[in-house]
């Protein structure tokens, strides 16, 4: 709709950008590595954020990074109504493995597949379980019980649990979870960005999208920010909102005006 006026060559503030091309701000490099390090001494890990400050991103660039260095099975999993069984079943598939409809023996089957990955196959597994503040209880204590393996003494997988920050609050940091809480080995937060990581985070974008000139007044970019709080998701719909508002009223740069104008008609 924009693209054309603005001379993009594709589009900017998109869920579509390839992950090597995304902005590397917002403390998103030492997150990665965290996650890796993790993923490379199979531990157990806890992220969480705000909605809309970027974990997915970040899962995406770290499931990318790990495919690509071909030391890792990655397996995803993102359930409102996870079971245990449910949890075992989506790990069984996407390993091609049909799972039995017993918990007990669904549970056995992944560590067989497990061992048969790490000591034939020579791939370190990698589960991630995306949206986990909606994990019941039941559903973390079962984790807790998959990390109980060979007497404890050492772990099956890499776990990485990316949730909402109430994951944290609300769950885990009671004191009724303080067995989950005490496995955790790698627990780190996804924050918002400040005004100058929010102005580098819109370049970032432009640029991807082959902009050749500034598009957005410094004066619409605090409003923006202001707006968004530093939030990426929020500072996208801003901006594409203020994209569109300016290519159908053939105005080549966004000024603070505009960018009140949307916010306050189309997204307060």
């Amino acid at each position: 709709m924009f693209e054309g006026f603005y001379g993009f060559t594709q589009t900017p503030f998109s869920r579509t950008i390839p992950t090597d091309k995304l902005y590397r701000g917002n403390d998103s490099d030492e997150l990665i590595d965290r996650l890796k390090w993790a993923a490379e001494r199979q531990l157990f890990a806890v992220m969480t954020g705000d909605s809309g400050t970027g974990k997915s991103t970040i899962l995406r660039r770290f499931h990318d990074e790990l495919q690509d260095s071909q030391q890792y099975s990655v397996l995803y999993l993102s359930d409102s109504k996870m079971t245990p069984l449910t949890f075992y079943k989506g790990i069984l598939k996407q390993l091609g493995v049909d799972a039995r409809h017993n918990r007990s023996e669904a549970k056995r089957q992944l560590h067989k597949e497990i061992e048969v990955m790490k000591g034939v196959r020579g791939l370190l597994p990698v589960v991630i379980v995306d949206e986990s503040h909606l994990l019941d209880r039941d559903m973390l204590e079962e984790i807790r019980f998959l990390l109980n393996y060979k007497m404890d003494s050492e772990s099956p997988m890499a776990l990485i649990l990316s949730g909402q920050t109430e994951l944290w609050d609300n769950k885990l940091k009671l004191q009724s979870y303080a067995a989950i809480r005490q496995r955790i080995d790698v627990q780190c937060g996804v924050g918002h960005m400040d005004r100058c990581q929010t102005n580098e985070y819109i370049k970032t974008h432009l640029d991807f999208a082959g902009c050749q000139k500034d598009i957005f007044s410094d004066a619409a970019i605090d409003d923006i920010f202001q707006f968004s709080s530093g939030i990426s998701r929020l500072v996208n719909k801003a901006c594409t909102s203020s994209l569109i508002y300016g290519a159908q009223n053939r105005k080549s740069i966004i000024d603070d005006r505009m960018a009140k104008m949307v916010i306050e008609c189309e997204l307060s």
